[in-house]
């Protein structure tokens, strides 16, 4: 299994940030190696919100269903897939001030094939470096989009 908890400081307000990681429609804006997601229903994320993910990683495409399985609005949501790659996760956005907030994403991802269970440790270090460079382009995202304004 790849467990792994990464975050980082955004300067932008909680809400804007929010308004972002909350929008399973601005994924490809932010995350790596995502082509395509389509939430249903569109908008901030709700329990039951269901997803259609598909993404390029360590030089396979994965095609994943999603649904969010908790959210407590303004601040987190957990989600878990419902085919695909075995995985869960969330995102959390945290308040450290007015105008700056942390932004934490962790993910446990169980390995099915023989061979991802062999590549898990490579697997593991590749999905650190990706998330952590998916946080940076998320806090370039946030400040420089003007459609998103503080909250």
């Amino acid at each position: 299994m790849i467990e792994l908890r990464e975050y980082g400081e955004i300067t932008r307000p909680a809400g804007a940030v929010w308004a972002v990681v909350a929008d399973y429609r601005q994924d490809p804006r932010w995350r790596g190696g995502v082509e395509t997601m389509a939430p249903d229903p569109a908008g901030i994320v709700r329990v039951g919100t269901t997803t259609a993910e598909v993404m390029r990683f360590a030089g396979r495409t994965y095609r994943n269903g999603g649904e969010v399985t908790q959210v407590r609005p303004g601040h987190s949501f957990a989600w878990r897939t419902t085919s695909g790659i075995d995985a869960e996760g969330g995102r959390i956005v945290e308040a450290l001030g007015e105008d700056r907030c942390r932004f934490t994403f962790h993910v446990r991802v169980t390995p099915r094939t023989t061979f991802d269970k062999l590549l898990e440790p490579v697997l593991g270090r590749l999905l650190r470096r990706a998330i952590r460079a998916d946080i940076r382009r998320l806090a370039g995202y946030c400040a420089t989009s003007a459609t998103h304004s503080p909250t």
